[in-house]
C-alpha cells in the first residue's frame, strides 16, 4: 500500500494511519465491510460502514490517479520532453483534470487547425509569434512555397498554432476554469421548437443563477430538460476580462504586428477552444457532484425505510387500493404467512359499498384483524374514508395505516413474486406486499430492486450503476446490522448477509432442507468455508436453538470471552436477558475487564450488551408508525393547525409529510429548523412521526405548506 495516499486519506478523512492501513489489510484478505465494523472494532478503531467504505473509496481513487500520473510522465518521458519541473507538477497534481491538463500539450491530436498548420511547417513561424518578433512579416516570406502562397495565409495558419499553444497552457485553463466557476453565470431558456405540455420546466424558460450558486437539484432538473430537447444550457462568463488576464501573461512588447496577432489567437483560444472545453468540464464537476448529493440523499432515505421498526405479533389486513378493478385484500398474521385473498368494489364504477363492508367486516371478525394497511397509490384516500367509517362497526379494535407501496407493483410482477405465490393475481401479490411492510419492512423491501422504492430524487437523472452500487451498500448495512433468523430467512435477505453468495445460499437451503431445523450455529462450519463462516455466522442467529449465545450478535470467536465474563460475575447462561444479569454488568469497566480477559474493550462492551439485550433490534429505538381510526380531509385544516405526520421522502429543498391527506404536505428547507441548515437530512429522516403546523392551504391546487417551527404560526390544537 503506498503511504503517501495513506497519509493524503487520513487528512481527507480525519482518521489515524493506523486505522486506514488497518481496514485496508482487512478489506484486501476478503473481510466484508458489516463484518469489519462490527466484529474488528479493535483493528479500525471503532469505524462505522460508511468510514471504511469511504476509505476504501477514496483509496481505489488515489490508487488509479496515481496510475494515471505515472502513464502520463511515461508517456511524456517517451517522446523525450519530460522535465523534472513537469514531473514535480504531475505528481503534485490532486484531480484528474489537472494531470489532463498538464499532458495536453503533448497528446496525439486529431485533425485540427493548428496540425494543418503545423504540416505545413508554420510552427516556427508560430514561435516567432509568441516571441513578438518586430519584422514578423518579413519572417513570414521564408514559408512561402506552393501550398503557403502569401503572408496573410501564411500568418493566419501560423495563429492557429498559437491559438492551440494558448489553449493548452495548463496554467491559463486553471486560471479560466477557477475564474469561471466563481464569476461564470449559468443560463438556459426554453427552445423555440420545444413541447413541454405540462410545463415542467417553466421556471428554467428563462433563468439565469451564478454558477458557484446553483442547488445540486437544480443541475439534474436542467440536466434532464436539455436531455430532453426542452432546454437550452450555457455558461456566460466575463470574456473581456478572460482577454485581458491572457494579454498580460503574452503581450510584452509594443509591437503592431504581433500585438494583432496575438489578440485574435486570444480571442480564438477563448471562444473556439477553452471556454467551450471549460463549460463542459465544470457542467460535468456540477452533475457529479449533484449526483453525489442525489444518490447520498436517496440512500440515507431507503435506509430509514428499511430500518422503520415492524409491527410485531399482529394481524394486517393488506389493502391495495383501486377503482375498475377493484381493492385487493390480504389477510397476514403475525408471522407474515397469507391466510386469505378477496376482492371488493367499494368505489366507482361499481359502488358496492355494503357488499364490500360486510366483507370487511367478516374477515376482520374471522382472523381477528389487528390493522388495516392501505396502499398509497392510486384510489388511496378514498379507500381510507371507506375503511375508517367501516372499522367503526367493528366488533373488536381496528386501527389502519397508510403505507407507502412504491415498488410494489415492481415486486408482484417479478419472478420472485411468482414464485411465492404461483395461483395469485399481480394485485393480489401487491397486496400481500403491502401487509408484510407493515408486520416487516426490511424483510419485504429487500424483495425490491433498491432504486424501485420511491424515497429519493431524480434517481433517473444520476449514474445508474453508481447508485446501484450505494443502494446495494445501504440495504446490506440495514439487514447486517438486525441480523436474520437462519431458519426462516429468504433468500433476498440472506443475498445482502455478510459474505453470502448464491453459492453457499443454495448449500444452505440445500442443508435445512434435509436437517428440518438448524439448532446450532457450529452446524453451518460443515456448511460453509471457513472464511464464509468467519464472515457470515455472527449475522445468522437461531433465537429458538440449543445455545442461547447463538441468538445474539456475539460472534463464535468471542464466545471463550463471553462465558469467561460470565464466570467472573458468578452468571450463568440461564441469566442472559434477565434483570440480573443487566444490574451485575450494567456499570462494567470495559476496558479494564479487556485487559483482564486479553480481549479489548469494543468486544466486551459488546457482550456485555447483548447479554442485556440478546434479541436487541437497533429498529426496536424507532418510534413506531402512527395507527389511526379516522381521516383527516382538506376542509378540517386550519392555519395554524397542529398536527402529528409522517415523514415519507427528504430532498434537497424540503421534505413531504403525510399528514392523512390524498398528497402529502410540504415542508420547506426554511421551515424545518429555526437555525441554519445546509440540507433537510440534518434534521429529518424518513419515517420520522413529527409534530407540525398548517403554514398555508391552496385549496384550488390541494395542496398544504407545513412548518415545523411552532413560532411562525399562530397555534391552534
Amino acid at each position: 500500500m503506498d503511504q503517501n495516499i495513506i497519509k493524503n486519506i487520513c487528512l481527507e478523512l480525519s482518521v489515524k494511519e493506523f486505522q486506514v492501513n488497518n481496514t485496508l489489510n482487512l478489506l484486501s484478505e476478503g473481510a466484508t465491510i458489516p463484518f469489519i465494523a462490527r466484529y474488528r472494532k479493535e483493528a479500525t478503531g471503532n469505524l462505522d460502514e460508511n468510514q471504511i467504505s469511504k476509505i476504501n473509496e477514496v483509496y481505489t481513487y488515489q490508487v488509479n490517479l496515481l496510475k494515471r500520473k505515472e502513464d502520463v510522465i511515461r508517456l511524456i518521458d517517451e517522446k523525450g520532453l519530460l522535465t523534472d519541473e513537469l514531473r514535480e507538477s504531475i505528481m503534485a497534481a490532486s484531480k484528474l483534470v489537472e494531470i489532463e491538463d498538464l499532458y495536453r500539450p503533448f497528446k496525439e491530436k486529431k485533425k485540427t487547425k493548428a496540425t494543418e498548420a503545423i504540416k505545413l511547417g508554420l510552427e516556427p513561424l508560430a514561435k516567432e509569434i509568441f516571441r513578438e518578433n518586430k519584422n514578423i512579416r518579413e519572417e513570414a516570406k521564408k514559408y512561402l512555397n506552393d501550398k503557403v502562397l502569401d503572408i496573410d495565409f501564411a500568418l493566419e495558419q501560423a495563429n492557429y498554432i498559437v491559438a492551440e499553444s494558448i489553449s493548452d497552457n495548463a496554467n491559463f485553463r486553471k486560471y479560466i476554469r477557477a475564474n469561471t466557476f466563481k464569476f461564470g453565470i449559468l443560463k438556459t431558456s426554453k427552445k423555440k421548437k420545444a413541447e413541454d405540455e405540462n410545463q415542467v420546466y417553466e421556471m428554467y424558460y428563462d433563468y439565469s443563477e451564478p454558477v458557484k450558486n446553483v442547488k445540486q437539484h437544480r443541475v439534474l432538473a436542467i440536466n434532464r430538460g436539455e436531455k430532453e430537447g426542452v432546454l437550452s444550457v450555457s455558461i456566460d462568463t466575463n470574456n473581456e476580462y478572460l482577454e485581458n488576464y491572457l494579454k498580460g501573461k503574452l503581450i510584452h512588447k509594443n509591437n503592431e504586428d504581433t500585438t494583432k496577432l496575438l489578440e485574435l489567437a486570444i480571442k480564438d483560444a477563448l471562444k473556439r477552444l477553452i471556454l467551450p472545453s471549460v463549460e463542459r468540464e465544470i457542467r460535468s464537476e456540477l452533475t457529479e457532484n449533484a449526483e453525489v448529493s442525489a444518490i447520498s440523499n436517496f440512500s440515507k432515505n431507503l435506509y430509514n425505510l428499511l430500518m422503520q421498526p415492524p409491527i410485531k405479533s399482529k394481524t394486517v389486513l393488506g389493502f391495495d387500493p383501486a377503482f375498475r378493478t377493484g381493492c385487493k385484500l390480504a389477510v397476514i398474521s403475525g408471522t407474515g404467512e397469507m391466510e386469505h385473498i378477496d376482492v371488493i368494489y367499494p368505489h366507482e364504477p361499481k359502488n358496492e359499498i355494503e357488499k364490500s363492508k360486510a366483507k370487511i367486516l367478516d374477515l376482520i371478525s374471522k382472523y381477528n384483524v389487528d390493522i388495516i394497511a392501505i396502499g398509497n397509490g392510486t384510489a388511496s384516500r378514498e379507500s381510507e374514508a371507506f375503511v375508517a367509517k367501516v372499522i367503526k362497526e367493528a366488533t373488536r379494535p381496528v386501527s389502519y395505516i397508510i403505507v407507502n407501496e412504491a415498488g410494489a407493483s415492481v415486486y408482484s410482477a417479478s419472478k420472485l413474486a411468482q414464485t411465492e405465490f404461483p395461483t395469485l393475481h399481480v394485485e393480489e401479490r401487491s397486496a400481500v406486499s403491502i401487509a408484510r411492510r407493515l408486520i416487516d419492512p426490511l424483510s419485504e423491501l429487500v424483495k425490491i430492486e433498491p432504486k424501485s422504492i420511491g424515497v429519493g430524487m431524480y434517481q433517473h437523472d444520476v449514474s445508474e450503476k453508481k447508485l446501484d452500487e450505494e443502494l446495494t451498500f445501504v440495504v446490506s448495512t440495514a439487514v447486517n446490522s438486525v441480523g436474520v433468523n437462519v431458519n426462516t430467512a429468504s433468500r433476498e435477505l440472506l443475498n445482502y448477509i455478510s459474505g453470502m453468495n448464491k453459492k453457499m445460499i443454495d448449500k444452505l437451503m440445500e442443508y435445512k432442507k434435509s436437517c428440518g431445523k438448524i439448532l446450532e450455529r457450529k452446524e453451518l462450519s460443515k456448511v460453509f468455508s471457513a472464511k464464509v463462516y468467519e464472515q457470515a455466522i455472527g449475522f445468522l442467529r437461531i433465537p429458538d436453538g440449543s445455545n442461547i449465545l447463538d441468538k445474539t450478535a456475539i460472534h463464535p470467536e468471542s464466545y471463550n470471552i463471553a462465558l469467561q465474563i460470565l464466570n467472573l460475575f458468578s452468571l450463568s447462561l440461564s441469566d442472559i436477558g434477565g434483570e440480573k444479569i443487566g444490574k451485575v454488568l450494567a456499570s462494567v469497566d470495559c476496558e479494564d475487564l479487556a485487559n483482564k480477559l486479553n480481549s479489548d474493550p469494543y468486544t466486551v462492551e459488546d457482550i456485555i450488551k447483548c447479554f442485556i439485550s440478546p434479541l436487541r433490534d437497533p429498529r426496536d429505538s424507532i418510534k413506531a408508525p402512527i395507527l389511526k381510526s379516522d381521516i383527516l380531509t382538506l376542509e378540517d385544516l386550519s392555519i395554524g393547525m397542529e398536527l402529528e405526520g409522517v415523514v415519507r421522502n427528504v430532498i434537497d429543498f424540503g421534505a413531504f409529510i403525510d399528514i392523512g391527506l390524498k398528497n402529502d404536505g410540504l415542508v420547506h428547507i426554511s421551515q424545518i429548523s429555526e437555525d441554519y441548515i445546509k440540507h433537510p437530512n440534518e434534521v429529518l429522516n424518513v419515517g420520522d412521526i413529527v409534530k407540525c403546523y398548517v403554514l398555508d392551504i391552496n385549496t384550488e391546487k390541494k395542496k398544504v405548506a407545513l412548518t415545523l417551527i411552532a413560532n411562525n404560526v399562530k397555534i391552534i390544537k
